[in-house]
């Protein structure tokens, strides 16, 4: 994953900050460079000295998506130091971002609709994402003491997925208390007995 990194500038930091919004509100493919070029404030020349193009600025706006779950999941695991109670940190993690951030489904699932070819380097940076989400729930799982984590993690994975959608379809109100539930049970029915 090549992003073309420089020196962290004001002129970058709108850049991505633009695609970012332009990008998850109305689709990858849908807006072109002069689009976000025009929103961040700065030349043609400045988007290809800081990117290189526009897959290069796909892939930087992914990884702040990436950096930024990440760094939530960090921050929760310093905070939370009980297992069981980290997990359900995470859970309400979920919902919390079903509500109130990712309101128009998820990035990932969203940019590879987008890039449909396995092959390219916006796929690998979001398997790679992926990976470590799915990976980050087994490990607090395990860590939670639940029998068979990578069950937890696949369905904890497939509810978050699923919850991001029909959150945008169905309303954050009615998806995100559904989701909490059911990913209570996944929980539940892989406690101990």
């Amino acid at each position: 994953m090549n992003t073309t990194t420089k020196r962290p500038s004001p002129a970058r930091t709108r850049l991505i900050d633009a695609a970012t919004r332009l990008f998850y509100e109305e689709g990858i493919h849908t807006v072109g460079v002069d689009r976000v070029i025009e929103e961040a404030g700065v030349t043609r020349a400045t988007l290809y000295t800081q990117f290189g193009g526009k897959e290069n600025l796909v892939l930087a706006y992914l990884a702040q998506e990436d950096e930024m779950l990440r760094a939530m999941f960090a921050e929760a695991g310093e905070v939370v130091t009980d297992p069981d109670a980290l997990l359900g940190a995470v859970v309400q993690g979920i919902a919390a971002d079903i509500r109130e951030r990712h309101t128009r489904g998820c990035p990932f699932i969203n940019a590879a609709a987008e890039y449909p070819d396995a092959e390219g380097s916006v796929r690998r940076l979001i398997d790679e994402h992926r990976e470590w989400f799915r990976s980050t729930l087994q490990k607090v799982a395990e860590t939670a003491g639940l029998e068979r984590p990578e069950e937890v993690a696949a369905s904890l994975v497939l509810l978050r997925d699923a919850a991001l959608v029909g959150g945008y379809l169905d309303g954050e109100d009615r998806v995100a208390p559904a989701f909490e539930r059911t990913a209570g049970f996944v929980i539940e029915a892989h406690r101990p007995r």
